[in-house]
């Protein structure tokens, strides 16, 4: 994939949107966004800020991720280059994972977001109630 540059200056992802990149069946970027952007994604990114956690403590923290989804979610995002998992060789398995430098960065964004979701909360949900589109709570 060809990163556009303008004046040693990355061009930012708003730009690149509406020039397709993301838009593109075959770009890379797309899994990483869907990383990044998925309900876990973003709630272990945002968790990970206070430093580091054990698997379990991020489950115990994230209300309703399976251990599944849990493993998933920090495999693609270590691959990623945004988490590092050390584990330790003792028994019980001790496994620790925390933000990297990359990772620090992208946190910043999504908990940006999560923040002004939390904000504008009462906003979305007076609309949902205005059109009857009242979300399911799983």
């Amino acid at each position: 994939m060809e990163i556009a540059i303008m004046s040693e200056n990355v061009i930012p992802l708003s730009e690149q949107l509406r020039s397709g990149n993301l838009f593109a069946g075959k770009c890379p970027s797309r899994d990483v966004l869907k990383h990044v952007t998925s309900r876990w994604g973003v709630l272990i990114l945002v968790a990970l800020r206070d430093g580091t956690h054990r698997f379990s403590d991020l489950r115990r923290r994230i209300d309703g991720v399976s251990e599944k989804m849990l493993a998933q979610t920090l495999q693609w995002l270590e691959a990623d280059g945004f988490v590092n998992r050390v584990a330790y060789p003792v028994v019980p398995p001790h496994v620790e994972y925390s933000l990297s430098e990359l990772g620090y960065q992208v946190s910043d964004k999504v908990a940006d977001l999560a923040d002004w979701i939390e904000s504008n909360l009462p906003q979305v949900l007076a609309s949902r109630r205005q059109t009857g589109q009242e979300a399911e709570t799983r």
